[in-house]
């Protein structure tokens, strides 16, 4: 059997409630039209499952994004694209990310923490501010946004669908991806 051209990553990282998994979504439909495979890898459902056993502090969150990245890493070798939709709110875990998948696109799902607190349909962050969950990021533990991502899409001043369709045009630009597989 022979093996296509190698995947590669979409690692979409931001602040809970920024985006991430409903532009995830809308990729997946966007590449399947190209004649891509993809597989979005989503951090909230791969906790009830793959990560159920880690909690939130900083060695969990490090943990559960180095499991996703391992996965991503399957994937992406045998010529899908994983879009990973994670919080992954550590620069280490991503380099960690980058450097075990190999071919990696960070993008940065740039949303202002106001904008995330009024996308809330969790009512986490009121239940943050309240005191009654601690570490939570953006809150009382970190997000470290990306220095040097591949993509930034200001998921503000575009509808999720734009968001999405900016990032094709991205890696079409760019060179990770050709306009059909």
């Amino acid at each position: 059997m022979t093996r296509g051209p190698p995947g590669f990553c979409l690692w979409l990282t931001g602040l809970p409630s920024a985006g991430k998994t409903t532009i995830g979504k809308i990729l997946i439909e966007r590449l399947a039209a190209r004649g891509w495979y993809a597989e979005l890898l989503d951090g909230d459902e791969i906790r009830r499952g793959l990560s159920a056993d880690l909690g939130f502090d900083r060695a969990s969150r490090e943990a559960h994004a180095g499991r996703v990245a391992f996965v991503a890493k399957l994937l992406a070798r045998n010529g899908a694209i994983p879009i990973v939709a994670l919080i992954s709110p550590y620069r280490s875990s991503r380099a960690k990310a980058r450097a075990e998948i190999g071919r990696f696109v960070e993008v940065y799902v740039s949303t202002p923490l106001a904008v995330c607190e009024q996308r809330d349909v969790k009512g986490l962050y009121k239940r943050a501010r309240a005191g009654e969950i601690k570490e939570m990021t953006g809150i009382d533990d970190p997000y470290e946004p990306p220095e040097h991502p591949e993509i930034t899409v200001d998921a503000v001043g575009r509808s999720p669908a734009e968001s999405a369709d900016y990032v094709i045009g991205e890696l079409e630009r760019t060179g990770w991806m050709p306009t059909a597989r």
